[in-house]
């Protein structure tokens, strides 16, 4: 049996792939990673307007392009393979999905519109200063008020927090049954909510820290659903972030086998060399396996399947391994001039190294991967 993209969705992926080589090469890459935003704002907007990929999963009944996690596997993998600075992945996937799955209809309609056009950049603050990427892990309190609720607590490590113009988040209601979980809808401008920007080792993704005091909020859809909601958010942004990374790895692959063949050493390019022949050959196993269990995530997603959260967890962690491994290959064949700043495999490395404890690292996964599957 064969799988493979149908010629639109090639023909999708092509237009992506020549809009970012234009857009995103690594000399963009390096000045939007100093800055504090961590994006164009122009790009951006071209990304929405024209290319209509900040809604490309949306539903059409709240503005987006109506397709689904194929395709939005395809936009991520080509963001990733051109190490796009974008706060797509936080908006576009995690908070959108989390509006999504949390939200009533009203809601969805007041908020996803402006996400999926672009013209409302939103991020999803879950995982607090314990680093875990599950519900146990969440002690920020929610508090009901007469005019709504109010959250109090610490966010940590969100994703584009502090550009964020929306926040959801998730906390702990204080009444109702013990230690329930539900999302909440928090304006960032808001009294009581402090953002600090945090320093990582990938500047070309941006995280903060989020401190609630006191801030008011709106509730997200029903009270107490939010375990459940939260786990098919995590899935979805675990299948999309494999595929971010296995163009990410791709990249690189591509980038090892053009040097070594570039590369002459003793009167012959280095490439010729079996050692360098079956690093080379390694990394091309690897990436391959990582884009079949990703691209079968993301159909299996599409179609609805039972085994899609634990398929979600295999292929984050068959990508994450696949992209570190990629990463650390590249530098080894580029020799000592892989090792330096100037060299823009680092950019790639820094990536790789941050996608891999996102929403938790490979082992995480795997044991969550077992967990579900045997279930």
């Amino acid at each position: 049996m064969e799988f493979a993209f149908t010629d639109e969705q090639q023909q999708f992926r092509d237009v992506i792939r020549r809009f970012l080589s234009q857009r995103s090469p690594t000399t963009e890459v390096r000045r939007l990673m100093a800055t504090a935003e961590g994006f164009d704002p122009d790009v951006w907007r071209q990304l929405a307007d024209e290319l209509a990929l900040t809604g490309v999963h949306v539903p059409e009944a709240y503005g987006g392009a109506g397709f689904g996690p194929v395709e939005l596997g395809i936009a991520m993998e080509e963001q990733g393979r051109a190490l796009l600075c974008a706060p797509f992945f936080s908006s576009c996937v995690l908070a959108a999905s989390a509006i999504l799955h949390a939200g009533n209809d009203a809601q969805k309609s007041e908020l996803l519109p402006s996400i999926a056009s672009g013209h409302t950049r939103a991020a999803l603050a879950v995982t607090e200063l314990n680093g875990r990427w599950d519900a146990a892990g969440v002690t920020a309190t929610a508090t009901r008020k007469s005019d709504g609720w109010s959250i109090d607590g610490l966010k940590s490590f969100v994703i584009d927090g502090a550009s964020a113009e929306l926040l959801i988040v998730v906390a702990r209601g204080l009444d109702g049954p013990a230690g329930h979980l539900s999302f909440f809808v928090v304006d960032p401008r808001a009294a009581g909510v402090t953002r600090t920007p945090l320093t990582t080792i990938d500047p070309t993704r941006k995280q903060a820290k989020i401190e609630f005091r006191g801030a008011k909020a709106q509730l997200l859809g029903n009270r107490g659903e939010g375990v459940a909601v939260l786990e098919r958010v995590f899935a979805h942004g675990a299948i999309a972030l494999a595929n971010e990374m296995v163009g990410g790895a791709q990249a690189l692959l591509e980038s090892a086998v053009a040097y070594a063949n570039l590369r002459v050493q003793f009167g012959r390019a280095i490439g010729s060399f079996q050692a360098i022949k079956h690093r080379c050959a390694d990394m091309l196993l690897d990436v391959e396996l990582a884009k079949s269990t990703a691209y079968y995530a993301a159909q299996a997603e599409a179609d609805d399947d039972p085994d899609t959260l634990g398929l979600a967890s295999m292929a984050k962690a068959a990508a994450a391994d696949a992209y570190m491994r990629a990463a650390a290959s590249t530098i080894q064949i580029h020799g000592g001039i892989g090792f330096t700043w100037d060299h823009d495999t680092h950019l790639w490395f820094k990536r790789a190294k941050s996608s891999e404890v996102l929403l938790g690292d490979p082992n995480y996964h795997r044991e969550l991967m077992l967990q579900r599957l045997e279930g």
